[in-house]
Order: C-alpha cells, then structure tokens, then sequence
C-alpha cells in the first residue's frame, strides 16, 4: 500500500538499501491489511501545529482549519452603543410643517364632518320621526316576547315532541320563575315611567317637556330604522387601501421570481427578515428587512411592476427604496393609500404670497409622504434630465420662479426649444431668449462671455475684503444685500442645453464657459441650471455633469442616461429613474441639500399661474429698484463682445518672424492694441479664451543671458489654420 509521506499517523517504509531479516521459510505471506488504526489526539495535534518552511506542499485533501478558536462577541456594552435607537417623538412631531400639516387635516376632516351632518339633522330628525311607530311597535313586541320568556318556547316544543316529561317539567318550572320576575321587573319600570312622565307633564317646562318628547320619538325612531336603509349617510368616502401585512409583503416577494427568494420560501422559510415592526408612515405603510443574501435591493427595484402586482396596489404606490446607511440587502417598501401622481397635493406656500432669500431652503416638491422636501439655489449648480413630455421645463419654470421670488436675483433665461413655455419669467429676466436661431445663440454667447467676466470680477472682490466680513471667501446673504459690491444672486436656467453644446461653431466656448461658471460660481453667488432631454456626453459635456451638485432626475430610459444625471453608478446603488412610469409626470430622483437621492413630486405650476407669480415678482423687483436688462427693454450691447477677433488680434500683434511666442507676450501686446478689450487679461485667461478653438499651449525655450527660460505659450502657425478652419466651416454654412 502507498502511503503519502506527510501524513503523520502512517510509519515511514524503511529504506530500500537497508538491510533486513528475511521471513522464516515456513511462515505464510501477511495478509494485505483493509485499514489503519489512527491515533485521534495525535492527528489533532499535528493538524494544529504549523508546518515549518521546508515542508512539501500539503495534501489537497486534507482538511484545513479556517475558522479559528471561537472568540468572544461584543460585550453587552459594546452592543448598546451600536443599537439602532427608534425615536421618542415620532418624526412628524418633531417637523413643525408637518405637525401644522396634520393639525389642518384633522381640523378640515373633523369640521367638514361636523358642518356635513349638521346641514341634514332637519332630514335626520323627520326620517327618525316618521319611523317612530315602527319602533314603538318593536319595542312594545319585545318587551311582551322577553316578559313571556319567548325566546325559551323552541326549547320546550322540541321537548314536548321527545315526549320526555321530566326535561318538560323543569323547563316550565324554570319558564314560571323567569315570567314571574320578568313581570315583576316590568311592572315597576311601568309604574316608574308613567310616574316620570306625570311628573314632566304637570311640574316640567314646555321646553324641557318638547325635549323629552322628541328624544322618545328619536330613540323610537332609532329602534324602527331598517338595518339596510341607515338613516346618517356618509360624510366622508374614506380609500379601500388594504392594510399592509407580513403575509401580503411575502406572497409579493415571493411573486417576483428571484431564485434566492423562492428557493427560500419552498424550504418552508419567508425568504425575507423583518427587522421592524409594519407602521403606519404618513398616508401609506412602511416595512422593514433584509433580503436574501446575495439578493440587493436593486433586484427588487428591477422588478416594481411585477411587486405593485404583488401587492395589489397601483404602481404610483409602491415604492422600493435601499437605506444608503446599511448594507444593499436592507429593503425599505413603502406603499402609499394613493397613487403618488394622483394624490392630492399641499398648497405651495409661495404660490399666493411670500418671498426667497436664495441663499435659505426653499419648498419646491414633496415626497411619497406627502412631506415637504427644501431645495437651496445658491452654492449649487443643477442638471435637469428627463425623456420628452415627463416634466423636465416645468421643473425648470419652477425653479426659476423660485428664483424670481428673490428681489436681488438676476435671471437669464434660454428657452432653447422655442416653445415659450419659458415665457412668463421674460417679464423678469434680465437676459432672456426663446429659440435656436443664430441670433439667439449670439446673444445667449455674449450673454454668457460677460457671466464669465462678472464671475472674474466677483473673484477679485471677494479676494479683497476684510476677513471679517468675508470669513469663507464666498457670497453670503449679507454680501449680495449689500448693492456697492455687486454680489447679488445670478441664476441663469437653459431649456434644451444640447442646442449649445452641440453648436457646430460655438459649441467649445459654451461648453468652456459653462463649465467655468459650474466649477466656480456657486461660490461666487452665480448659479447654473441646465435642462435637457438628451441626457448624454454630447449634451451633458462631462466637465459639467462630473461637477454639478445637484441633480433632479425625471424618467429615463437607459442606464447611461440616469448616470448622466445622477454621477457614476447611481444606478448600480439602486437610484434608478428608469423606475417611472409613463404617468408619473414631474416625480424625480432629487441629490442635494446634502442628502441622499430622494423621490419628489414637483409643484405643478401652470403658465396662467406662472404669470401671476412674475408679476408678484416684478412688483417685487420694482420695489427694490432691481429691474435691470431684458426686463425693462433694454438689449445688450453688441458691439463690445463682437466688434473683435481675437484670433486675427492675435494674428495681428504676432509677425511671421515669430513662429513661437509667449502667453505674457501676447497678453501684453494686445492690451496695447485693444486696452478696453484686453486690459485686464492675463496668460492663463488667453490660454482658456483659445482652447475653444482648438489652440493648446505649448512649452518655448528662451535664451535669458547663460540660462534658458521654458514658459507656455502659442504657436503662430496654430493661429493661422484656426482661422482657416474657422472661416471655411463659416462659408460652407
């Protein structure tokens, strides 16, 4: 038998050129053994040991310990410190809107109930009235049915046909007894309530008589009415919504066809663990628990048409959500009593009245809960996206609004797509455009190149003050109130931004400067907001979507298109706005105000509606004498952002005998040419002016005495093919 050399219980065979004594001629050959007797202690201690390095590789089908000892858990302490505390005072309690929001529900639902039955009690009493003879009568039978012990008369009869004379006999003995006390018990109630109504006829008040007499009427009523023709009707038609339970929950799960799940439940297993008891959360349940291992909570996201089946609900009212704080198999569900684009919405506390200050959390939309959820238009930069006819310029319009709403606040408003849907912030706006036409995007790209220069400008001013009025280096709601700074809010909203961005000639500069006013303006008081319902790398350039804070995401299609919106593996985490249906018309993913993706309705604002907010706006703006631009007819000048090429300048200021110049050295010579124009410029701002075009910066070596100086600066000949270029894409358009 072969025995493999590293195991520790087998003897090793002697060696081959040993010598040994040979077996007595007469002693038969052994025979061949069908076991080994192992010693267990010994083979444990060897299994324990560590093998010293020189050792041969072990067996493969040896056993390996991995578990190691068994080691204490976390002491009682450790395990308090980490348990998950449920709040004293429920949520709801601790939010003063939503608190003022139930005490107005309950203060409507109770006062409509009360006013409803209180304008037919005139109808309540005379049915009651008529059907009093009835109920006398079934009074009066009653009271003779219960004195004469009828009910017990089935009893006796069944008796009296077994012909059984004992059973009889003690069933009418107990029949007497019962007839005498009734009588008894009879006899004086009569005697008390003809003596009462003596005493109310003869001493009592005719009110207090009329009274009396009407609620012996009433009760009598009460006792006649039929039980399928009630005499109150209802004031109120509550929902049919089922109560949300373990069961409902599991045959939901279990109906989604996820093999981890089913597998679970054919073991006789629920295949999901609550880790919370199903409570009510607002106008809808919620529940709790882990999935499967190995099942995410994307799993079931995939599937919400086929859970809201489950579950027997409307889509719109069932919401699978992942807890961002515990693993991806943690499942919140909550299912709502209405669907959420059906159901009735909280007024807008802006809609009427009011004003922003935009640098504070303003209502925009509420949750599935009905919940109001606070967006901040400062320190932001927005990315809108959605396929067509979900919602996507309304949001916009709303946001704008909001923004209108702030008297300080300069707004520069694109429709690119030409409907006017825009249209009501015109009033307002102090940069304003509808339409894809060339001039439109030659206003909207001076418009934009002066935002630029403002954002520098800004720059330089917050640079300069005092660190005790500007701790953070940033626009604060002080700052922008105070008009010698010129800090007041800027939002500019595009509708459709692909059309700039896909600009055949100028679509480099937009996506330059948008991407400057993305990176840096939310610092400086300057918000950028950017709609589009081609959410891709052409629309959405990546230097703007990787740096947009915040992000409203209505229905999309793909994969790619939700990322666009929500970053990077958004919808791997399970914030999938692929999810939506059709008719889940402005409901969005929201990321922002440092929160994790949420689920919003949007306000719904109408364009009449729109209109009487910008005109509460303007009253506002003319107040505080902010009216500027657009607004008040005025048109920007053309002739200070067009009247200069800047590639033929620097053409011009550059001869043919310098092949390679520096940034400083053009910089210098064209403030010479155009000082009103190039005063302020500097190398690095000529470097970001010529990159639209194409123009990188290279390194240039010069001679400076024994040394040779490298700095960055342009190719003459790069210049040149520029133009070329430039004006043969201009000729053949």
């Amino acid at each position: 038998m072969n025995h493999d050399d590293n195991a520790p219980s087998v003897p090793p065979e002697p060696d081959a050129h040993q010598p040994s004594d040979p077996p007595p001629a007469n002693t038969p050959a052994p025979e061949q053994p069908v076991g080994e007797v192992v010693d267990l202690e010994k083979a444990r201690l060897a299994r324990a040991e560590p093998a010293p390095a020189a050792q041969a590789e072990p067996d493969p089908e040896t056993p390996v310990a991995v578990d190691g000892p068994d080691m204490a858990g976390p002491d009682f302490l450790t395990r308090i410190m980490s348990a998950k505390r449920m709040p004293v005072i429920p949520a709801w309690l601790r939010s003063r809107a939503e608190l003022e929001t139930a005490v107005k529900w309950a203060t409507r639902h109770y006062g409509h109930l009360t006013a409803y039955h209180l304008w037919r009690s005139p109808l309540y009493a005379a049915r009651l009235t008529v059907q009093a003879p009835r109920g006398a009568a079934r009074f009066v039978g009653g009271t003779l049915r219960w004195v004469s012990d009828a009910e017990g008369q089935p009893l006796r009869r069944a008796v009296v046909e077994q012909e059984d004379a004992a059973k009889y006999l003690s069933l009418s003995r107990q029949r007497d007894g019962r007839v005498r006390w009734r009588t008894l018990v009879f006899t004086l109630a009569m005697s008390f309530g003809l003596a009462t109504a003596l005493a109310l006829y003869v001493l009592a008040p005719a009110w207090l008589q009329m009274v009396s007499l009407g609620t012996v009427v009433l009760a009598l009523g009460a006792v006649g009415t039929p039980a399928d023709a009630p005499v109150i009707t209802r004031a109120v038609e509550t929902p049919k919504a089922q109560k949300l339970t373990s069961d409902i929950v599991l045959r939901a799960l279990g109906a989604l066809g996820i093999a981890a799940i089913n597998q679970a439940q054919a073991k006789g297993r629920d295949g999901f663990t609550f880790t919370a008891p199903i409570t009510r959360d607002g106008p809808g349940w919620r529940a709790e628990g882990d999935l499967p291992y190995g099942v995410t909570v994307t799993d079931v996201i995939e599937r919400r048409d086929k859970l809201a089946s489950g579950l027997r609900r409307p889509l719109g009212c069932v919401w699978p959500e992942a807890v961002p704080e515990e693993h991806t198999g943690r499942l919140v569900l909550w299912v709502g009593d209405q669907d959420m684009s059906k159901a009735k919405k909280p007024a807008w506390p802006l809609l009427k009245a009011g004003q922003v200050d935009l640098f504070k959390a303003v209502p925009y939309g509420t949750d599935q809960r009905g919940r109001w959820v606070d967006v901040t238009l400062m320190y932001i930069s927005g990315i809108i996206g959605a396929i067509p006819r979900m919602g996507k310029t309304f949001l916009l319009r709303l946001l704008l609004l909001v923004a209108s709403l702030d008297p300080r606040a300069e707004l520069h408003v694109y429709d690119l797509k030409g409907t006017g849907d825009l249209g009501p912030l015109e009033r307002v706006a102090h940069s304003y455009r509808a339409g894809d036409d060339e001039e439109d995007i030659q206003y909207a790209l001076r418009d934009l190149r002066a935002l630029r220069e403002e954002l520098r400008r800004r720059a330089k001013v917050i640079r300069n003050l005092p660190r005790d009025i500007c701790p953070e280096s940033k626009v604060t709601s002080e700052l922008a109130s105070k008009k010698s700074l010129g800090l007041h809010p800027i939002v500019a909203g595009a509708d459709e931004c692909q059309v700039w961005f896909e600009h055949p000639e100028h679509g480099k500069e937009f996506e330059e400067i948008c991407t400057d006013l993305v990176k840096r303006g939310p610092a400086l008081g300057i918000t950028l907001l950017l709609a589009t319902q081609r959410p891709d790398a052409k629309s959405l350039p990546t230097g703007i979507s990787a740096n947009a804070s915040t992000r409203f995401c209505l229905k999309v299609m793909g994969q790619l298109e939700n990322d666009m919106v929500l970053g990077t593996s958004a919808y791997k985490r399970g914030v999938r706005a692929t999810m939506f249906a059709w008719g889940d018309k402005g409901i969005h993913y929201f990321v922002g105000e440092g929160a994790d993706a949420r689920i919003v309705g949007s306000v719904y604002v109408d364009a009449p509606t729109a209109d009487l907010i910008t005109l509460r706006a303007r009253k506002l703006r003319e107040a505080a004498g902010t009216l500027s631009g657009h607004a008040l007819g005025e048109e920007p000048e053309t002739e200070a952002s067009s009247s200069y090429d800047l590639l033929r300048d620097v053409l011009a200021v550059v001869p043919v005998s310098e092949p390679k110049v520096w940034n400083e050295t053009v910089v210098a010579r064209l403030a010479e040419l155009r000082p009103d124009v190039y005063g302020d410029w500097g190398a690095e701002q000529l470097t970001a002016a010529l990159k639209p075009f194409g123009i990188k910066t290279v390194q240039i070596g010069r001679r400076d005495g024994d040394k040779v100086v490298n700095r960055r600066g342009i190719t003459r000949a790069d210049i040149a093919a520029a133009i070329a270029e430039r004006d043969g894409n201009r000729d053949a358009g």
